[in-house]
């Protein structure tokens, strides 16, 4: 993939560029199988190397006639990355319109240095059916009135847009989002439909930033799922719950479990029988019950599970875990602490190409029964 701001130093986020895409599958195969000692690898998937992102997380820079959407340089300046290669080509349009829209409504970006401006971030998310959710982060309300006036034009300009909402962050500091999130359309909801899966997105929910490894992803656990053909599955930081509906099946229970409110509310839309998805801490929640799954998955952020739910995992009564990773270093730190489990499959996804962040997903058994 080529990149005009990589070249020119602009923005050096894709580490790895300049390194060939094999070479890089290469390298993250190497350093997962170095940490994580399964038996089997599946082939990685590796996805398109550009224009896979479905997500667009834009600082907002500039001026309210000339804003840019990218990033801030050292000095605190933005950097416009509005075709920015890793976005599909529907976000990048999209992106010239919000633009528009910036001057149009007159959204001072928010200035770092100077601590003035209310127009902090642009996140927009594009469904697999091509649909957009934008979400402006704004430090007050203050333009909430003229944003409302000039909405119908951005509707008619992007008329793929569904949910628009402001997420209010008021403090001064690098914080993406804040809590208070004021959804301006009648749709709050965007329908994420993958690999024949219906799940639904609000504007604080999380979703993986690449479709097609996501859908390889999810279609992996229901595979080893299918295999162990559980009664029971606990899906735990389960988000908007892509693990836990790829996984039902007639007779089977499953029960997701996130700490997010906004993830859980969107998880309970899609629903099905036998499928229930709880608000609540992992941790908390599995000490707190009187009986096992057959079968726990888990996908945790960067820092992994911890001791806490590892301690819990190695003294429970679990047959199978799935354990989803974007960090093997902190997975292989949580099998230390569980002795009694072993790897027995694995597979390295590429989720994020041209960087050296990579998912892996692995089977455990008990040492016992392999």
């Amino acid at each position: 993939m080529e990149c005009r701001h990589f070249d020119d130093l602009r923005c050096r986020s894709c580490s790895l560029l300049e390194v060939p895409r094999a070479r890089q599958l290469s390298d993250k195969e190497a350093h997962a199988r170095s940490l994580v000692p399964s038996p089997v690898w599946h082939p990685t998937i590796a996805g398109p190397d550009a224009g896979f992102r479905n997500k667009a997380k834009m600082v907002v820079g500039g001026t309210i006639e000339l804003p840019t959407l990218g990033i801030l340089d050292a000095a605190h300046r933005g950097v416009d990355l509005r075709d920015c290669s890793l976005h599909s080509p529907r976000l990048t349009a999209a992106l010239e319109l919000v633009a528009r829209f910036i001057t149009r409504v007159g959204l001072a970006p928010y200035s770092v240095s100077g601590r003035t401006g209310e127009l902090k971030h642009v996140l927009m998310t594009e469904s697999p059916d091509g649909e957009l959710m934008l979400r402006l982060v704004v430090r007050s309300t203050a333009d909430e009135a003229r944003i409302r006036k000039h909405l119908p034009w951005l509707l008619s300009e992007i008329p793929l847009l569904r949910v628009v909402s402001l997420n209010v962050q008021p403090i001064h500091a690098a914080v993406l989002e804040g809590e208070r999130e004021i959804v301006l359309t009648d749709q709050s909801v965007l329908p994420m439909r993958i690999a024949g899966l219906e799940l639904a997105l609000r504007p604080q929910g999380f979703f993986q930033t690449n479709v097609h490894v996501a859908a390889a992803l999810y279609a992996q656990a229901r595979d080893w799922v299918a295999a162990i053909a559980p009664s029971s599955v606990w899906d735990f930081y389960c988000g908007v719950g892509g693990f836990a509906l790829a996984c039902t099946a007639p007779g089977r229970s499953i029960t997701g479990v996130e700490v997010s409110t906004e993830a859980v509310a969107a998880a309970r839309q899609t629903a099905p029988e036998g499928v229930t998805f709880i608000a609540d801490d992992a941790t908390s929640w599995a000490r707190s019950q009187s009986t096992t799954p057959d079968v726990v998955i888990a996908n945790p952020p960067r820092r992994g599970i911890g001791p806490d739910l590892a301690e819990w995992l190695e003294t429970s009564d679990v047959g199978h875990v799935i354990y989803s990773s974007c960090n093997a270093e902190s997975l292989a730190q949580d099998l230390s602490r569980m002795p009694s489990w072993v790897p027995v499959e694995a597979r390295v996804l590429d989720m994020f190409p041209h960087t050296t962040h990579y998912e892996v997903v692995v089977l455990l058994a008990r040492r016992t029964t392999v």
